[in-house]
C-alpha cells in the first residue's frame, strides 16, 4: 500500500487529501483545508500553512506528495503569493523527506477522467466516485487536492510517471 498526499496550493486556502492506494483502488484517509485569515500579515499566513502541513505529513507519513504545477494567473500579485505559499509547501515536504511530484491541470484531468480538457465539476465528480465518497468535498480546493492524489496514484508506473522521472519531476 502506498500513501499519497495531494496538495492544492494557495495562500488563503490550501486543500489537502491523504489517500492510500493498492495500485488498483484509492481510499481516502483524511482530507480538508488549511485556511488562513485575510487580515493576517502574509508571513504569518505562510507559517500557518507550513506548520499545519508539516503536522499532517508527520501524521500520515506519505510515500509521495502530489502538487499542482504553478501556472500563470492573470493577476500577477496572486501568482506571486501562490508561488510563495507553494515554496513553503515544497519545503515542508522536503523537510519531511517526502518526494514531490508535480502535475499540470490537464494531466490531473486526464488521469482522473480520461479527458485532459474535462471541466472542474467532471473532475470533482469522478474523484468523488473513485474514492467512494458520498459527496464532493468542500471547499473546491479540498476536492482538487484529492484529485491530485488520485492523479499520482493513477500515474504511478504509467508513461506519464516515467516521463516525469526523465524530466526530474
Amino acid at each position: 500500500m502506498k500513501r499519497v498526499f495531494g496538495v492544492d496550493p494557495g495562500y488563503a486556502i490550501v486543500g489537502y487529501g491523504a489517500v492510500e492506494s493498492d495500485g488498483v483502488r484509492c481510499r481516502p484517509l483524511e482530507y480538508g483545508a488549511i485556511v488562513t485569515k485575510a487580515g493576517l500579515p502574509f508571513p504569518d499566513r505562510l507559517e500557518i500553512i507550513y506548520r499545519n502541513l508539516s503536522a499532517l505529513l508527520e501524521k500520515w507519513k506519505p510515500d509521495a506528495l502530489s502538487v499542482e504545477k504553478l501556472y500563470y494567473y492573470s493577476n500577477q500579485t496572486t501568482v506571486i503569493y501562490v508561488a510563495e505559499a507553494r515554496g513553503v509547501i515544497l519545503l515542508a515536504a522536503r523537510q519531511a523527506g517526502v518526494p514531490v511530484f508535480e502535475y499540470t491541470p490537464p494531466q490531473v484531468k486526464m488521469a482522473v477522467t480520461g479527458y485532459g480538457r474535462a471541466k472542474k465539476p467532471q473532475v470533482q465528480e469522478m474523484t468523488r466516485h473513485l474514492l467512494c465518497l458520498k459527496e464532493i468535498p468542500k471547499p473546491d480546493d479540498t476536492a482538487d487536492a484529492l484529485a491530485l492524489a488520485v492523479c499520482h496514484c493513477q500515474a504511478a508506473g504509467s508513461a506519464l510517471r516515467r516521463s516525469l522521472l526523465h524530466q526530474g519531476g
